[in-house]
C-alpha cells in the first residue's frame, strides 16, 4: 500500500470523529478570518513533514515554526487553493505537485483565524526555496516524530488573565508549539499512526 493510500484509508476511517482540539473561542472576539495551511508529507520510506520557520522580523508570530499557509484570499477557489497558493509563494512548491489527501476540520486560533489544514503528499527532496520576506527556513521533520505523543511536552502560560495549556516539541533547535502543535495533535489522533 502506498503512502497516499495509507493516509487516505486512515483519514477515511476517522472522518467525522471529533478532533482533539478545535481551538478556543473563549478569548476570541468577532468573526474569525479564514486561513489554510498545507500539511505536506514527503513520500519516502520514512515519511517526513515540511515545516517553515518565520523570520524574527515578522510583525506577527516572529520566529515561530509553522506550516506553509495563510489567509484565504477572495480569488482563491477554496481552502485547498489557498493552501497551495501560499505554499508556492512561501517555499516555491509548485501548486500542481502536492497530491491532496484530505482537509481536516478548521482549527480556531486565539489570534482570530479559522485555519483549515490541507493534508497532501509530495515527492521527497524537492528544491524548496524560502521566500525571504515570509520564511527564514524550510525543514523536514520525520512524520513519526511529529505524531509520537512522547515527542511532546505540555506547558502552561498565563494569557489575558487565563491559564492556557499548550503542547511543544523541540526538533534540533526549533520549537514547535501553538497552533502548529495543536494541528499535528489532531492529525495524530486521526491517523493513529
Amino acid at each position: 500500500m502506498t503512502l497516499t493510500e495509507r493516509l487516505r484509508a486512515r483519514l477515511a476511517e476517522t472522518d467525522g470523529e471529533a478532533p482533539l482540539s478545535a481551538g478556543d473561542d473563549s478569548i476570541m472576539s468577532g468573526a474569525s478570518v479564514a486561513a489554510a495551511v498545507l500539511i505536506a508529507i514527503t513520500d519516502r520510506a520514512e515519511p517526513g513533514l515540511i515545516l517553515t520557520q518565520r523570520p524574527d522580523t515578522m510583525r506577527r508570530h516572529p520566529g515561530q515554526v509553522a506550516f506553509p499557509g495563510g489567509r484565504v484570499d477572495p480569488e482563491d477557489a477554496d481552502d485547498i487553493a489557498a493552501a497551495l497558493r501560499e505554499a508556492e509563494e512561501e517555499i516555491a512548491l509548485p501548486r500542481h505537485v502536492p497530491e491532496i489527501i484530505a482537509t481536516l476540520p478548521a482549527y480556531r486560533t486565539i489570534t482570530g483565524f479559522a485555519v483549515t489544514p490541507v493534508v497532501a503528499v509530495i515527492p521527497p527532496d524537492l528544491p524548496l526555496v524560502p521566500h525571504d520576506a515570509e520564511v527564514a527556513a524550510v525543514f523536514e521533520v520525520p512524520l513519526s516524530f511529529a505524531l509520537d505523543p512522547a515527542s511532546w511536552t505540555e506547558r502552561t502560560v498565563m494569557f489575558q488573565g487565563t491559564e492556557r495549556r499548550y503542547r511543544e516539541a523541540m526538533w534540533a533547535d526549533r520549537r514547535i508549539w501553538g497552533a502548529t502543535a495543536a494541528m499535528l495533535a489532531n492529525l495524530a489522533l486521526r491517523l493513529k499512526w
